[in-house]
């Protein structure tokens, strides 16, 4: 009976010692460079917010420009609220822009899903031409459709009107694409199926495309928001009574009127960040969701 030699049994044997490297594991170093770069991050994006919320809680006899700053206020007031709210309509000027914002919502999430089930699940001439003029559209800046706008809206008979600021606004090329995107993820075969049971194109979108594009849907409806609440030149252009201003533009009066103190205008600012703040917290696992959200899951 033939033995091995003690060479190969030490070959064939593995080194219990040595382990294994784990590409996903992160060394010491990276792991203390991810978080140096998170802070850094967290600095840039969240920094301007906090000093912004830190002046508008000061109080005047307090140098908001000491150095170094001091983000938590020695002399605790809001007054500077207080004073926004007296001299500028500013909750008027929120509910006009809160106004604009749903019909925006509403507008995008309705209009881009039924274009993106046409472009991607309905068989037309001129598909392709369709989707390029969606794409050469993304490659204008909006000042340069600004001026024909504009002529559009004021011979509709909408000039100065909050009509008139929401409509340009209702449905968005990109919000088009990606609800084509979302719907092209449904497969051919689930469309076929349904309308060999007997299913019209509203039972289809209603029934088997809107399950599976709704994380999509909350994506836009959020995006709409933010771009709506935070539209300027559009409103600046459109509306020439202060009566009817959205709170970006009379932001803007508010900046001009109490340029001395900046406690105001900081206190303004942080009064126009607080609904996307609120919207995106209440929407944030719903966004991310859709973000994430691929195909139809049996």
């Amino acid at each position: 009976m033939s033995t091995s030699s003690p060479t190969r049994r030490a070959k064939q044997k593995p080194w219990r010692g040595r382990r294994s490297f784990d590409p996903t594991r992160p060394t010491l170093a990276g792991l203390i460079g991810r978080y140096i770069l998170l802070i850094l991050v967290v600095i840039i994006s969240v920094g301007p917010f906090l000093w912004q919320l830190s002046t508008s809680l000061k109080g005047v006899n307090e140098d908001i420009y000491s150095f170094p700053p001091h983000l938590i206020p020695q002399e605790f007031s809001v007054d500077a609220y207080r004073r926004v709210a007296h001299v500028v309509p500013i909750f008027r000027y929120a509910w006009h822009s809160l106004i604009i914002a749903a019909v925006c919502v509403v507008g995008n999430v309705v209009l881009s899903s039924f274009a993106g089930y046409a472009l991607t699940c309905m068989k037309f001439r001129g598909k392709k031409v369709v989707m390029g003029i969606l794409l050469s559209v993304l490659l204008l800046p909006g000042e340069v459709t600004l001026t024909s706008q504009y002529l559009v809206i004021k011979g509709m008979g909408l000039a100065n009107t909050l009509a008139g600021v929401a409509i340009p606004g209702v449905v968005g090329a990109i919000n088009v694409l990606l609800m084509a995107t979302a719907c092209r993820a449904v497969p051919p075969s689930v469309l076929d199926a349904a309308t060999v049971d007997g299913a019209n194109t509203w039972d289809k979108i209603r029934h088997v495309v809107w399950p599976n594009i709704r994380g999509m849907a909350s994506v836009v409806a959020v995006f709409s928001f933010i771009g709506a609440w935070d539209d300027f030149l559009w409103p600046l252009v459109v509306l020439n009574d202060p009566d009817k201003y959205t709170l970006t533009v009379g932001m803007q009066y508010l900046s001009s009127t109490m340029s001395t103190d900046p406690r105001e205008v900081a206190a303004g600012t942080i009064i126009a960040l607080v609904p996307i703040i609120i919207v995106f917290a209440s929407m944030q696992k719903v966004f991310f969701r859709g973000v994430e959200s691929g195909g139809v899951k049996g």
